[in-house]
């Protein structure tokens, strides 16, 4: 077990606590600030426990310092959020970054400028890790959604500063993990979705072994179509995958697993086609169509293979969400997810973005914004970040019992 930011005696302490800021942009204003709500519980523990914060983030992808990607708005709606200051400072490492984090009272708290400012986190340079951990007294990392990178502030820094702990959001998306992944509630149903089986390879992999039925959606589907024989149109068709779909196919059926595919499909001669949106059998798609949504009676097929659910795992929407016309399937599987017993998961951007727009997103167990991370833990990863976390031992800072 990894040690936890409850744990932590935080009375009079300095926390670097990385958190995941990387929120969309539309100019200088704030699109979405969900990650931002999402990591205000861990800060407020830290202050309302008597500790002073650094707070760090990335922002983009930038090539070197770019003041399009500063951290400045969200340091604005951070300060909206907890109704008190939150300086930003030019810089995440230096002089004045350090002379500013003694500077802190307990209850008080900087946001660091975007840490990718420097070509030096991505490559966890250990003399930029040594001067993050200059900041403060000890680390938390509530940044589950990076923590699949081995960055200089996800892993270089816990070698310089101990104790590292868990934030709350990663422990919520951890226990998550934990509740799928060694002791489901069964049946156990993995939905994949999204536009590429090579995505989900791994997650596969690992999970259908263990899963009791397994649902496919998404463009990823026309390539298992395809493996059956299926005429699949002008449907997206990974064609170097298919004879992999065949014996991931096989090697269910040998395990008495139920395969679940569309039955039929909303199709168009292309995205943006409004005069030709047909309904046709998923095995028999027109030359000249191409799948972009699952269909009612697919809708009808997932509904009963979800009926009586223990636990339902869910990546990638079903068809081109973007395009309003062929979203209405995720949307209504959404639906169905949401009214099931059992312990509910969903994972990835799109995935979530979606479960939200259809207005059922309180009615699932768990939704994990951490798309890349989330996968690859399902995939039976160990994720750098996570693995550079203290275990929950004595620790010097942590609280007794």
């Amino acid at each position: 077990m990894r040690l936890s930011v409850t744990q932590l005696d935080l009375r009079g302490r300095r926390v670097f606590l990385r958190a995941d800021f990387n929120v969309p942009l539309t100019g200088d204003e704030i699109a979405d600030d969900a990650r931002i709500r999402a990591g205000i519980p861990t800060l407020e523990h830290c202050l309302s426990n008597g500790a002073s914060v650094v707070l760090a983030s990335h922002l983009g992808r930038p090539a070197g310092r770019d003041p399009r990607y500063s951290l400045k708005p969200v340091a604005f709606r951070l300060e909206e959020l907890l109704e008190r200051p939150v300086p930003l400072v030019p810089d995440c490492v230096g002089p004045l970054s350090e002379k500013l984090a003694a500077a802190l009272e307990p209850g008080q708290c900087l946001l660091l400028e975007n840490l990718r400012f420097h070509a030096e986190e991505a490559a966890n340079d250990p003399d930029f890790a040594r001067a993050l951990a200059r900041l403060a007294d000890c680390y938390v990392n509530d940044a589950f959604s990076v923590s699949h990178r081995a960055h200089a502030p996800m892993v270089g820094i816990t070698r310089f500063l101990r104790p590292a702990a868990a934030g709350l959001l990663m422990q919520r998306e951890l226990l998550a993990l934990a509740r799928v992944l060694d002791h489901p509630r069964r049946p156990l149903v993995l939905i994949l979705g999204g536009a590429r089986v090579s995505d989900k390879l791994g997650l596969i992999r690992n999970l259908v072994p263990q899963v009791d039925r397994l649902l496919i959606g998404g463009a990823m589907a026309f390539t298992f179509l395809k493996a059956l024989g299926c005429e699949t149109g002008f449907s997206a068709v990974e064609p170097d995958l298919v004879p992999i779909a065949k014996k991931i196919l096989e090697a269910a059926q040998a395990r008495g697993m139920q395969v679940v595919l569309p039955e039929d499909v909303v199709a168009a001669m292309y995205p943006g086609d409004r005069d030709r949106i047909l309904t046709v059998p998923a095995e028999r798609i027109p030359l000249a169509l191409a799948g972009l949504d699952i269909g009612p009676a697919t809708l009808i097929r997932f509904r009963h293979a979800l009926r009586d659910a223990g636990t339902v795992v869910w990546n990638g929407p079903m068809g081109m969400v973007e395009q309003p016309a062929f979203a209405s399937g995720t949307a209504e599987l959404a639906e169905v997810v949401a009214n099931c017993g059992g312990l509910t998961v969903a994972g990835g951007g799109d995935t979530v973005a979606a479960i939200r727009r259809a207005g059922v997103a309180d009615r699932f167990g768990y939704l994990s914004p951490s798309g890349a991370a989330f996968l690859e833990a399902l995939e039976g990863r160990e994720l750098s970040g996570v693995a550079a976390l203290s275990a929950m031992t004595g620790q010097a800072l942590a609280a007794a019992p």
